[in-house]
C-alpha cells in the first residue's frame, strides 16, 4: 500500500490549491479525483472577479493551477475514492484502482448538480437536457434553449449561451434573481428575456427534447418549443466519505469545519464547496490553502510528540 502524508479527495480549485501548498511544504501528497481535474470549475464560462485576471475561463484557470500542482504532488485522475477507513495512525483510502495510506485527509469533493426531478429530465439527459453550458452550448448555436435558475451560475451560463449564438431565455421561479448585480446588468445588456415566477413541470421530446411545459405560481401552464434546456438550480454536497468517517454535517449536509478547516474527526480537513458557505472560486482556493497548511503543522506536531 502506497503511503502519503496527506491525501486530498477532489481535484477542483480547493483540492489543487491544497496540493500546491501541501507539496511546497515538503509533504508527500496525493490528489485523487473520480474524473478529470477541475470539477465544477471546468463549467465556469468566464470570470471577471478572480484576482490577477480581468477575464479568464474556468478551463484555462484550471489548466494553469493543475500544471502548478503537478510540480509538487501526485495527481491521479479517473480514480474515484470508494471508501476511507480509520486505521492505526492514519487512514486507508480505497479507490476504484488501488489502496493508499494517508496520515491526514483533506476532503475537497465538491458538489453535484441539483436535479429538477420532473418527468422527462432523466429520459432526455444528453439528448437536450444539460447541466453544463460550457460543455454543450456550442451544439445549440442558432437554436432555442431555456436556462433554468436565478443564481450566479444560471445567469453566467445564460450569458455564455447568448455569446455563442444561442437564442436563450432564462426561467426563474421567483420575481427577482439571486445573482450578483453585475451579472444582472450584463443579462439586461445582452437583452436576454426572462420568464418570471415559473418553473418546469415537464420536459417533452421524441428522441431529443422538443418542448418544455412551464407552470406559473397561479397554476397556469404554457408549452414552449425548444431544442435544449440547461439547468442550474443549485448543488448538493458530495459528502459520502465524510459520513463514513463520522464527520459532522450541518442542516444542509455540508461539512462543518473550524477556521483552520478542521472537522470534528482528528486529521480530517475539508475545503471548498463541500463545506457550503460562499461558493466562489477564490474562497475554495483559500480554504484549500488553509487546510493544507494546518494539516502540515499538525503532522509536524505529531513528530515532536
Amino acid at each position: 500500500m502506497e503511503e502519503y502524508d496527506i491525501i486530498i479527495i477532489g481535484a477542483g480549485p480547493a483540492g489543487l490549491t491544497a496540493g500546491i501548498y501541501a507539496g511546497r511544504q515538503g509533504t508527500k501528497t496525493l490528489i485523487l479525483d473520480k474524473a478529470v481535474a477541475g470539477g465544477a470549475g471546468l463549467e465556469v464560462p468566464l470570470m471577471e472577479n478572480y484576482p490577477g485576471f480581468e477575464l479568464i475561463a474556468g478551463m484555462s484557470l484550471i489548466a494553469k493551477t493543475k500544471k502548478q500542482a503537478e510540480k509538487n504532488v501526485v495527481i491521479k485522475e479517473m480514480e474515484g475514492v470508494e471508501s476511507v477507513e480509520k486505521i492505526n495512525n492514519g487512514f486507508e483510502v480505497k479507490t476504484s484502482k488501488n489502496s493508499y495510506f494517508g496520515k491526514s485527509i483533506i476532503i475537497a469533493s465538491g458538489t453535484k448538480h441539483k436535479l429538477l426531478e420532473v418527468p422527462g429530465e432523466e429520459k432526455y439527459k444528453g439528448y437536450g437536457v444539460s447541466y453544463c453550458a460550457t460543455c454543450d452550448g456550442l451544439f445549440y448555436k442558432d437554436k432555442n434553449v431555456l436556462m433554468i435558475g436565478g443564481g450566479n451560475s444560471a445567469v453566467q451560463e445564460a450569458i455564455f449561451l447568448k455569446n455563442v449564438g444561442c437564442n436563450v431565455t432564462l426561467v426563474h421561479r421567483r420575481d427577482e434573481l439571486k445573482a450578483e448585480d453585475y451579472l444582472q446588468r450584463k443579462l439586461k445588456e445582452k437583452k436576454i428575456p426572462v420568464i418570471w415566477n415559473s418553473f418546469v413541470k415537464e420536459i417533452k421530446g421524441n428522441k431529443m427534447v422538443k418542448s418544455v411545459v412551464l407552470s406559473d405560481k397561479d397554476g397556469n401552464t404554457q408549452e414552449i418549443e425548444v431544442h435544449g434546456i440547461f439547468i442550474a438550480i443549485g448543488d448538493l454536497p458530495l459528502n459520502q466519505i465524510a459520513k463514513e468517517l463520522g464527520v459532522e454535517l450541518d442542516d444542509n449536509d455540508y461539512i462543518i469545519t473550524d477556521k483552520t478547516q478542521k472537522t470534528n474527526v482528528k486529521n480530517v480537513y475539508a475545503a471548498g464547496d463541500v463545506t457550503g458557505g460562499v461558493k466562489q472560486w477564490i474562497v475554495s482556493c483559500g480554504e484549500g490553502a488553509v487546510a493544507a497548511t494546518y494539516a502540515y503543522h499538525d503532522l509536524e506536531n505529531i513528530k515532536k510528540e
